[in-house]
């Protein structure tokens, strides 16, 4: 606010970043992230049925093209004499509208419509992103018109080829609670009276972190320096399952620091939220917990409980062995454990439908989207300090959040791909690794973590993301196999997501004074950032396990 009552001005800053895209002294333009404007996107989609459902036979065949119009407020300002600089009158000079258009062909982005709006295509993602100071008091309309326009055309209409028209109110989604979701809407024919369809419309609403100011002092949402491939232990030593002599669990303090020990750049685990909204470390959405019959002592029954549902106070009760051993550890609590120069990987853990319509952990409802990532977020803005940290997702709707809401840490949107290993899922952005490279180009993400199998089959997704901007990293059961770690190095990845216990069965830890040694030396010669001595040791030192109790 630059000047005082009665109508004071009002202005809506964009963040600009400029950044080092390739660490050459390339600069480029980039927006930034949620200050006081909320952002709403509306996507129309064919994931789970055509978006556009029609009952009039003429319109059987038809495809249809789409406009979207910001058609005002619902609440006109009835001062008529108000100044052109009113707080109402710049809201709405502030809403933005951008459209969006991704397959796995690449990705369309655009700021205006054509008169008759796009086309509709079963293998595209549609999506409208609406930047608004006043989010929650825009009439959205959608304008519906036959693809051919050869066909059907009634003289008269203000357009060739109208079919009608179907209206959304932004203050339904504050009405209903949720931040996503999917509204249905009726679509009026030429005769306003009559309905001749509807239109099925997902939607998405972003709103900046309460309380926690970012800043440009860091920014590395898209900054990646090209180097050799990251070895990153996969929930820290590995997975307790697949490890046949794992000896520390997965997922834990001990676990993380044995990955750490061995050479790990980055340790990668998962994060959700307590019932209680307590960030913790752990790797599944559902836990069991054993109950006993009456009257019965020695017969247990294992219950499958959500740990979205129980406290943390009560997860706590679940816990076994040592504080080292220990699940469902405080998000906090690993930064305190954990070496600085030790890399995150934090995978930010969502729930995915699958394309037969089930859930994972048979969870059809989640938390607050909102709610969950500005918890998680403020506790790593608060604790990260200067680690290294990388975030990743299965749910493409929060790597696009987690990108808006700051723009310290980048996020790596994680696919499955074509897989005999998993069931496809429902969202077409998760459906192939090609069309998840378009969606990280389209949300400017720092890149994917692709899925091994479908890597082994096509190689070449590597270097089509790399050529495009993106940092590719692999994660999978396959990775655990050297021969294939070999195969992905050589195509230039950038990350190996494995479990680490495969190559320390045969080594012994580096003693920690030796460790210290050394780093001092090589920080004292070489002018770089700090990295874990280790995984110098374990790629180039020919020493058997028993000779590095060898005080030379």
């Amino acid at each position: 606010s630059f000047s005082s009552s009665p109508n004071p001005l009002f202005f809506l800053l964009f963040c600009l970043l400029a950044y080092d895209t390739n660490a050459h002294g390339v600069n480029c333009v980039d927006s930034g992230w949620l200050t006081c404007q909320t952002e709403i996107r509306l996507r129309l989609h064919h994931s789970k049925m055509p978006p556009v459902s029609i009952t009039k036979k003429k319109y059987k065949r038809s495809r249809f093209r789409i406009k979207l119009t910001l058609e005002g407020f619902e609440e006109e300002d009835e001062d008529e004499e108000e100044g052109v600089h009113s707080p109402l009158s710049l809201h709405k000079e502030t809403t933005t509208l951008e459209i969006s258009m991704i397959s796995a062909n690449g990705y369309k982005s655009r700021h205006s419509q054509p008169e008759c709006g796009y086309a509709l295509e079963p293998s595209q993602w549609t999506e409208y992103s609406i930047h608004s100071m006043d989010p929650y008091n825009l009439e959205l309309t959608f304008e519906f018109f036959e693809e051919d326009m050869s066909v059907h055309v009634v003289q008269g209409d203000g357009h060739p080829g109208y079919v009608g028209t179907a209206c959304l109110l932004s203050s339904s989604f504050s009405e209903s609670g949720k931040d996503y979701g999917v509204a249905t809407l009726p679509i009026m024919g030429r005769n306003s009276r009559q309905t001749i369809g509807k239109v099925r419309v997902d939607y998405l609403v972003i709103t900046p972190i309460q309380g926690l100011q970012c800043d440009m002092s860091s920014s590395f949402t898209k900054y990646w320096k090209k180097r050799r491939t990251l070895n990153v232990g996969h929930r820290g030593a590995g997975s307790t399952h697949a490890a046949k002599h794992q000896r520390v669990r997965e997922n834990t303090i001990a676990s993380f620091k044995s990955a750490a020990n061995h050479g790990a750049a980055y340790v990668e685990f998962d994060v959700h939220l307590s019932k209680d909204a307590v960030p913790i470390v752990y790797h599944d959405l559902t836990c069991c917990i054993s109950t006993k019959k009456k009257n019965d002592k020695k017969s247990l029954e294992l219950i499958e409980v959500p740990v979205k549902d129980l406290t943390f106070d009560q997860l706590q009760l679940l816990k076994v062995k040592t504080t080292n051993h220990a699940s469902f550890i405080p998000l906090f609590q690993i930064f305190q454990a954990i070496p600085e120069h030790v890399g995150f990987n934090i995978e930010l853990k969502w729930i995915c439908q699958s394309k037969d319509g089930s859930w994972d952990g048979n969870l059809s409802s989640y938390f607050n989207m909102n709610t969950f990532l500005d918890t998680i977020l403020s506790c790593i803005l608060q604790k990260g300090g200067k680690r290294r940290i990388v975030f990743s997702c299965f749910d493409p709707d929060i790597c696009t959040m987690v990108r808006r809401k700051q723009n310290k840490y980048p996020i790596l949107f994680l696919t499955q791909g074509i897989s005999e290993k998993y069931s496809e899922l429902m969202d077409i952005r998760c459906q192939t690794t090609q069309i998840a490279i378009s969606f990280a180009q389209s949300e400017n993400i720092l890149g994917i973590s692709g899925h091994t199998e479908e890597l082994l089959k096509n190689l070449s997704y590597i270097g089509d993301a790399q050529s495009k901007g993106l940092v590719v990293f692999s994660w999978g059961d396959d990775n655990n196999e050297h021969e294939i770690r070999r195969k992905l190095r050589e195509q230039g990845i950038d990350g190996l997501i494995y479990d680490r216990s495969v190559k320390m069965q045969h080594l012994a830890p580096v003693p920690s004074g030796l460790i210290k040694s050394c780093r001092a030396c090589f920080w004292a010669a070489v002018s770089v950032l700090p990295f874990h001595i280790c995984s110098i040791f374990t790629s180039v030192c020919t020493f058997q396990p028993r000779r590095f109790s060898d005080p030379c």
